[in-house]
């Protein structure tokens, strides 16, 4: 099964550090995405805002000069997180970053 998402935006939320239990880094922010698509023939503006994480010693270095308002492309796969409260939401696991 493919599970693979790229997507540019500007980050919206100034990025947070953290570690697991694990030892494992953690870099979260969110991406926001505006854009204009075509659907059935006919132009549409499109918006998202997606949390991104970035994890594991190796890939810190690709958030290392992120800041609000970077402009940048993020790829990686998504998946489910149910937070503390019990709310959903997709979340992009992020294991390549570009800036644009």
């Amino acid at each position: 099964m493919t599970n693979r998402l790229e997507l540019s935006g500007t980050v919206a939320k100034h990025p947070k550090r953290s570690q697991s239990p694990a030892g494992v880094p953690h870099c979260y922010f969110v991406l926001e995405h505006r854009s204009s698509q075509v659907e059935a023939g006919l132009p549409r503006q499109v918006y998202c805002y997606i949390n991104v994480v970035v994890s594991g010693k190796g890939q810190q270095i690709l958030t290392q000069d992120l800041a609000v308002g970077s402009n940048i492309t993020a790829g990686g796969f998504i998946s489910w997180q149910t937070g503390r409260n019990g709310i959903g939401k997709l979340v992009l696991h992020a294991d390549h970053i570009e800036k644009i």
